[in-house]
């Protein structure tokens, strides 16, 4: 490739690499915000994530026409159409993950609206939602620097997520056999514990796209053991 276009192109490159981090920033603020929220029972806090996703739209419109427009313009191979593809597919998981965080501060702001609600002990939602913000900064981390070692890690940790969720939905049924009157708190607290149990696997996603563009495998729907076999081939 002539140097001047191949300057250009990673310079495009570069472009949409930037604002995919960029968008990843704005996912990681709207949960620590959701999460504080829930730590605090905060309604402004809560309130405060919803004014995220707006901005958090249009950086994925953004995103996904630049990266159409590289693919028909530069026809990229191999290692650079992975990645176009990869950031394509990082940017639906990092939406998504801004609308748990949004569902997360509804929760709670539907919990505080409720008169006379039920405060469970949600210790483990706690854990699971610090776990959950940690794997998605490391996610982006890894994604930026192309970091396999982390990406392994990250999907190791996964499941510290969901055996913390998994821990709180066997107490949560035990709570509403004892005293049906938390029922009601007690599902949006469940709604909460699934948020944030998707967030987790948004990440874990993130990080399987990592060894797509360095190993060239798309690792989906595999065994760990498989995962860490291509991550390391």
């Amino acid at each position: 490739m002539d140097k001047h276009l191949s300057s250009q192109f990673d310079a495009e490159l570069n472009d949409i690499c930037t604002k995919l981090l960029e968008m990843g920033g704005l996912v990681e603020n709207q949960l620590s915000t959701s999460l504080q929220a829930l730590q605090t029972f905060d309604l402004s806090l809560a309130e405060s994530v919803f004014a995220y996703e707006q901005q958090l739209n249009k950086l994925e419109l953004e995103v996904d026409g630049e990266c159409n427009n590289i693919i028909v313009r530069r026809q990229p191979t191999a290692k650079d159409l992975r990645l176009i593809m990869a950031i394509s597919k990082t940017t639906t998981n990092l939406e998504r993950a801004g609308d748990e965080a949004v569902k997360i501060s509804k929760l709670i702001k539907r919990i505080l609206e409720k008169s006379n609600v039920q405060i469970i002990n949600f210790a483990e939602l706690k854990v699971a939602g610090g776990l959950a913000l940690d794997s998605l900064r490391r996610a982006l981390d890894a994604f930026a620097r192309l970091d396999v070692n982390a990406a392994i890690q990250i999907m190791h940790e996964d499941r510290a997520i969901d055996d913390e969720f998994r821990a709180f939905v066997r107490k949560l049924v035990t709570y509403m056999m004892e005293d049906p009157r938390i029922i009601s708190s007690g599902l949006d607290f469940l709604f909460i514990g699934k948020a944030i149990e998707r967030i987790g696997d948004h990440a874990k996603n993130i990080a399987e796209f990592v060894i797509y563009i360095v190993k060239g495998k798309d690792v989906r729907h595999q065994t760990m053991e498989n995962k860490q076999k291509h991550a390391l081939n």
